[in-house]
């Protein structure tokens, strides 16, 4: 037996083999009843805490913790073992790379339980809904962001040069961003939209041909449903160029009429279409009285013109109050005798 552990095995001994290996199976072993314990005693004392910060702790750590015991026990073993001095730098500079992305896990998963537990909530209080699609935006780039430093502290303490490798990255990264020019004016459109605020969700809003109401909005793009019921696609780049214009923040809806009486209608005639016109705007509950404009303003080929402008009132159903207003117009002039003109031509023979 004796014999048999002293035997050279990939430059060790059996004994120094099995020993390294029960390291590692104690490592794992101690891991998993740290994972018990863990669970079983320290998360039950956490939740008597009338703060919920040290729970948060507690469920975070928990498996990095177990994790490191883990690898620290790996470690052990193999640098027990001989293996000659450039296995063993690998190993170094593998243990310290694995042990800072082990502790980046560890923020990155605090940082992450914390937006969760203090901001997620106020942010689902707030009215706005910009907020609603800008914290996913936020908690994505805040974990990106942690663990491309934890990666870069791991490879700098590992004996990479980092500053040569971000400086290929960054040669990379410019030749990649002359290629990615209208994904990056449609990322930053979506920035301006999240900061200026010129719409929100349900909004109905125009910008480049295009009506509808607002249904998601993105990083990259935004998706509006228009009054036909199609769901349209738009970048956030157009947002830059165009102007935007808000139908919801109206407030109120302005209606142009012109309306063409005969020449056969006299001067009192006319009055009295003026008066209806009135009348009936001030009779409508969907129209605001003070807002009301009436003009005899033109001498046309076939009629002589009158301007009608009103305005509904906000959030009235446009087309309801457009039927409610014209059907009103034409039964009170067809009930006074007022004609309404349309082309007509006399053709003389000699």
């Amino acid at each position: 037996m004796g014999e048999f552990l002293t035997k050279e095995f990939y430059g060790n001994n059996i004994q120094n083999w099995l020993i390294s290996f029960g390291i590692i199976l104690g490592a794992i072993i101690i891991a998993k009843i740290l994972y018990w314990f863990i669970g079983k005693f320290v998360k039950k004392l956490a939740k008597k805490t009338k703060t919920s910060l040290d729970d948060i702790l507690v469920d975070q750590l928990e498996e990095p913790v177990v994790y490191g015991v883990g690898m620290i026990g790996f470690y052990w073993a193999v640098h027990r073992l001989e293996f000659g001095e450039r296995v063993d730098v690998f190993f170094d500079h593998l243990f310290i790379i694995i042990i800072t992305l082990n502790i980046t896990w560890f923020f990155a998963r605090i940082i992450d339980s914390l937006i969760a537990e203090y901001i997620v909530p106020f942010v689902e209080k707030s009215e706005s809904d910009l907020d609603d699609q800008l914290l996913p935006v936020i908690r994505k780039t805040v974990k990106t962001g942690i663990w491309v430093m934890g990666i870069v502290i791991g490879l700098n303490n590992a004996g990479f040069d980092v500053a040569a490798l971000i400086a290929g990255l960054g040669i990379g990264g410019l030749a990649l961003a002359f290629a990615a020019q209208d994904t990056i004016k449609n990322i930053f459109g979506g920035i301006m939209v999240f900061l200026d605020k010129p719409f929100k969700m349900k909004d109905r809003i125009k910008i480049n041909g295009w009506d509808g109401e607002v249904e998601e909005i993105g990083v990259r793009s935004t998706r509006l449903r228009t009054l036909e019921g199609r769901l349209v696609t738009i970048p956030n780049g157009q947002f830059s160029d165009h102007a935007i214009e808000n139908v919801t923040l109206e407030p109120s809806r302005k209606v142009k009429i012109s309306l063409g009486l005969t020449y056969e209608t006299t001067p009192d005639q006319m009055e009295r279409a003026m008066e209806l016109l009135k009348e009936i705007a001030i009779s409508n509950p969907n129209v605001e009285d003070k807002d009301i404009f009436i003009s005899f303003n033109s001498w046309g080929d076939f009629s002589m013109g009158i301007l009608f402008i009103y305005f509904m009132k906000k959030d009235m159903d446009i087309f309801t109050t457009q039927s409610e207003m014209n059907m009103e117009i034409l039964k009170r002039f067809n009930g006074e005798g007022l004609e309404f003109a349309y082309p007509t031509s006399v053709v003389y023979k000699k």
